[in-house]
């Protein structure tokens, strides 16, 4: 289920780098200003989804929250934001066919330490600083299931739902250049019983105003064997059961993307949020004969509501 929470609060940041409440009237201060004021006015309205593979870079699965910090002076100890949402995405990693998932999500976040996020998992923040955060979570991979596409799964067996651990790091390069990194290693215990890492960027862009905001920017994804097999392998025993010929997944690369994250301010509690991605699979993954395309795409729209 992908869905999107967030937090309606904003901020503005003058060009002296003080900030001010939402509501006051904005000056035109060039790119590195308007930036700041993409950033943090989205700093606070994280974007989080179910755990599985998506379209959707690892970032956008919690865009803004290492911003949030860096902006915004004083933090509540508590953040709680609830959503209900809709997503046009692939049936599974590699599928030409779509499907709709709707659903609610929850995030609720304790100061800069831990929290219960429909995207992030439950998790704390073990390291941290001004400008970056290194976190440890418990997720669960939704897995793939026959019936999601039966005549292109037929013999392969389940991907059963399983749980993961998940060790993150973000970092941003400064206030004047909100330039965001990310990194994510997950294990499966269960399920595809492998590793996969991701690596992504993302900054807030040009043409934001005090009620529109939007961030951008690419990713990628690499795993091991295990994975890799478990999703895009077909081995002797899955041969003989379906239409497919044997073959064999190497560990690797395994795709690369590109997202658009964009949220609008409806007032200071409701918001409307939208996602699109587009996503390449590469290498083994690519040549596997049950990937039906290497190209795929994913959207979503939430409506929002921070307390």
């Amino acid at each position: 289920m992908a869905l999107t929470i967030g937090n309606a609060r904003a901020i503005l940041i003058r060009p002296d780098g003080n900030p001010r409440a939402r509501g006051a009237t904005a000056r035109r201060t060039g790119l590195p200003a308007a930036l700041a004021v993409a950033a943090c006015a989205f700093a606070a309205a994280p974007d989080v989804r179910a755990q599985t593979p998506s379209p959707l870079g690892e970032w956008q699965y919690s865009a803004g929250i290492p911003l949030q910090k860096l902006y915004q002076t004083q933090i509540p100890d508590w953040q709680a934001r609830l959503g209900v949402g809709m997503t046009f995405a692939p049936r599974y990693d590699g599928s030409d066919r779509n499907r709709v998932l709707a659903g609610p999500s929850v995030d609720l976040r304790y100061k800069d330490l831990a929290f219960v996020s429909t995207g992030e998992g439950i998790g704390v923040n073990v390291l941290r600083g001004p400008n970056w955060r290194m976190s440890v979570a418990a997720v669960y991979d939704l897995g793939r299931r026959g019936h999601d596409d039966p005549s292109r799964l037929n013999g392969l067996g389940n991907i059963n739902p399983a749980p993961a651990m998940k060790i993150a790091a973000d970092y941003v390069v400064s206030k004047d250049f909100p330039l965001v990194f990310r990194a994510a290693v997950t294990r499966s215990f269960g399920g595809s019983n492998g590793w996969i890492a991701d690596l992504g960027a993302y900054m807030p862009l040009p043409g934001s105003s005090e009620k529109f905001y939007w961030f951008a920017g690419p990713s990628v994804s690499f795993a091991d064997s295990t994975y890799m097999n478990s999703w895009f392998g077909v081995n002797a025993q899955q041969a003989a059961a379906s239409r497919y010929r044997q073959y064999g997944a190497s560990a690797g690369l395994k795709s690369a993307g590109f997202g658009i994250t964009m949220i609008y301010f409806v007032n200071k509690h409701w918001f409307v949020s939208a996602d699109g991605a587009l996503k390449r699979l590469l290498g083994s993954a690519a040549r596997s004969p049950i990937t039906q395309t290497k190209t795929g795409g994913v959207c979503d729209v939430s409506i929002n509501y921070q307390f």
